[in-house]
């Protein structure tokens, strides 16, 4: 992926980002934090969410899945129109976002 792509990540407060300071340091991505108890103001989050809990259901046990399996989950997602995206797929949008930022 294209660097130019990841320059922030906004997370929400759980404890999957304990070391948010050691992955900053280490991507060079800068890292934001979402108002606590308030999932309106990660819409997106919240609704990439639920779509991952069509696959992994909340506590599932993830290391047990093999990266094939965690592949063809990224790729049924990454090739799902979203309305946010004006139904364009997250691979469709990528791929223009790179091409606009290459020329």
């Amino acid at each position: 992926m294209d660097p130019a792509l990841c320059r922030s990540l906004t997370w929400g407060r759980g404890m999957e980002v304990a070391d948010h300071k050691l992955l900053s340091a280490t991507t060079g991505i800068e890292m934001f934090f979402a108002a606590p108890r308030s999932p309106s103001k990660r819409g997106t989050n919240e609704n990439t969410n639920k779509l991952l809990r069509q696959y992994l259901p909340k506590g599932m046990y993830l290391g047990d899945l093999s990266q094939p399996v965690l592949d063809t989950i990224a790729a049924k997602l990454n090739n799902r129109p979203l309305k946010c995206l004006g139904f364009r797929t997250p691979a469709e949008f990528m791929a223009e976002e790179a091409a606009a930022l290459t020329g």
